[in-house]
């Protein structure tokens, strides 16, 4: 795995972050990209930072020391990869409202948040009968991979995750006082926006997995690993398996759901045009529209392998 030639850096911190120093940051990275191969996403705002790069490492290694000057050396709660191909086209750079976006105002975990529970004692407290476990992924996410026996809040984004907590949470919790609820995320960013909610509306005893799953898989042996499925990531290698390798699921192209070898054989899937999820959600233009691109697409392949 280290032999790879792109390193892939997933990161985030909660801290105050000026709007003048946002922008001085955006401007050097973009200068660092328009010299090397540095791609990905990040998101920056005034609760703080967050996304994957990849990059050579020596590259990488520009970036961190970069963002550690502009964060005064916070914890990044960095999570390590690598891969063979870059997994983003290029570098993008956004400045939103919120670095993982909720929708509630004056949730600050970097001043109040759950109990940090490292790999080591997390399966310890997911086995507990007074532990629920909350996945606070999307629908999608868990749907490829998640911990035995934990909760599905079924969200189609991270900003459905209040409403889950206010109409359902209570029937899950057999003493608000004494349960402790245990919730997950790939890296960790939304469980912990998650305990900071949960906190200020009262919940006791809130635990989050820190570094989320990636960090999970990375520190604990397979036959201890009690992590079922593949880990979904938002870059072009889709899931990754229990050795952080690129796993077995696609993407459709047409509606941007993950899709395994399986749901590939069915009668439904179209290469970039449709799957059995987005079957009836597209009108027939736009299914003129997916054919022309994945034409372009495969035109464009055999291009490249008459360069080669």
């Amino acid at each position: 795995m280290k032999g790879d030639n792109f390193k892939i850096v997933s990161l985030y911190s909660f801290f105050p972050f000026q709007e003048n120093l946002i922008f001085d940051l955006k401007n050097k990275l973009l200068d660092i990209e328009n010299e090397n191969y540095l791609s990905g996403l990040l998101i920056f705002a005034s609760e703080g930072i967050n996304g994957t790069i990849c990059a050579k490492k020596n590259v990488i290694d520009i970036v961190i020391n970069l963002l550690n000057k502009y964060t005064e050396n916070r914890n990044l709660n960095i999570k390590v990869t690598f891969s063979k191909k870059k997994i983003f086209k290029k570098l993008k750079i956004k400045i939103k409202k919120e670095i993982v976006t909720m929708g509630i105002p004056k949730i600050n975990p970097s001043q109040d948040k759950g109990t940090y529970i490292d790999s080591a004692s997390w399966n310890k407290l997911i086995k507990n009968q007074n532990t629920i476990v909350i996945d606070t992924r999307n629908h999608y996410e868990v749907s490829i991979g998640t911990f035995q026996n934990s909760i599905n809040p079924n969200t189609r984004n991270f900003s459905e995750f209040p409403k889950w907590v206010d109409d359902h949470l209570d029937a899950h919790l057999e003493n608000k006082n004494s349960t402790n609820i245990a919730m997950f995320c790939t890296g960790g960013i939304r469980c912990e926006k998650a305990t900071s909610l949960l906190k200020k509306k009262g919940y006791k005893n809130i635990y989050h997995l820190q570094g989320g799953i990636l960090q999970y898989l990375d520190d604990i042996p397979e036959e201890k690993n009690l992590f079922e499925g593949e880990c979904f990531v938002f870059d072009k290698r889709v899931a990754l398996d229990h050795e952080l390798e690129k796993g077995s699921y696609s993407i459709c192209h047409a509606c941007g759901m993950p899709v395994s070898i399986q749901d590939q054989k069915r009668k439904e899937y179209r290469e970039g045009i449709q799957c059995h999820f987005c079957i009836n959600q597209f009108s027939d233009n736009d299914r003129k529209r997916f054919e022309e691109r994945q034409k372009q697409i495969e035109r464009s392949k055999v291009e490249k392998n008459k360069i080669h």
